[in-house]
């Protein structure tokens, strides 16, 4: 009799024994599983990281539209009267004209923008000076690589004039706030009783990083 009593509680124990090692196994299973979708969790979206990362790409993307002013000053070198053939330099005569375009670029890619430009003329002769015009000349622009730009303008004078101007733009030095540039442009003027007229102009500024 007692030996049958401790083969049945042995039988118990074993028992018991073998059902804390499957509660152990399957524990140590589900914690393993976890674990594992812990390391290849994604990233929720509303968590820092997601957004953090959002972020930066949409930093990186961000860099346009991008709006840059500038300030130079322009020198008409030449003007041709088509109908004469008559060319005019800029300081004959004891006559000097000089202007001052300030502007605003927004460009839209590394390939393309648009500029607004405005251009005081001040004129000098006989001694004496005067403001003698202002220039409103937008247009496009398409931007190619190491720094030049072509910029296809039109033209509105206050002296009656208009047309347009092509504008050859090239970047020939750049620091952290301000690029330098040097551009010559070909205004062809139309309007006011007067003769078209095809310009040689040389224009001298920086525009603001």
């Amino acid at each position: 009799m007692k030996q049958n009593l401790q083969t049945s509680s042995g039988k118990t124990i074993n028992r018991i024994s073998i059902k804390i090692i499957m509660v152990i196994i399957m524990m140590t299973g589900a914690l393993t599983s976890r674990l594992a979708n812990a390391q290849v969790k994604v990233v929720p979206p509303d968590s820092i990281e997601y957004q953090g990362a959002l972020y930066q790409k949409a930093k990186a993307k961000s860099a346009y539209p991008k709006v840059v002013g500038y300030v130079s000053f322009i020198l008409p070198l030449e003007t041709l009267t088509l109908s004469t053939g008559k060319f005019d330099p800029n300081f004959s005569a004891h006559t000097t004209t000089i202007g001052f375009p300030v502007g605003v670029n927004v460009l839209y890619s590394d390939k393309f923008g648009f500029s607004y430009e405005f251009t005081p003329n001040i004129k000098a002769s006989g001694g004496s000076s005067k403001m003698n015009d202002i220039l409103f000349d937008p247009g496009t622009m398409f931007r190619f690589e190491h720094g030049f730009t072509f910029i296809s303008r039109l033209a509105f004078d206050t002296n009656g004039r208009y047309g347009f101007t092509p504008v050859f733009n090239q970047v020939y030095a750049r620091t952290k706030d301000v690029n330098y540039f040097v551009a010559l442009s070909l205004p062809t003027r139309f309007g006011n009783s007067e003769a078209a007229s095809l310009g040689l102009n040389m224009q001298i500024g920086f525009t603001f990083n």
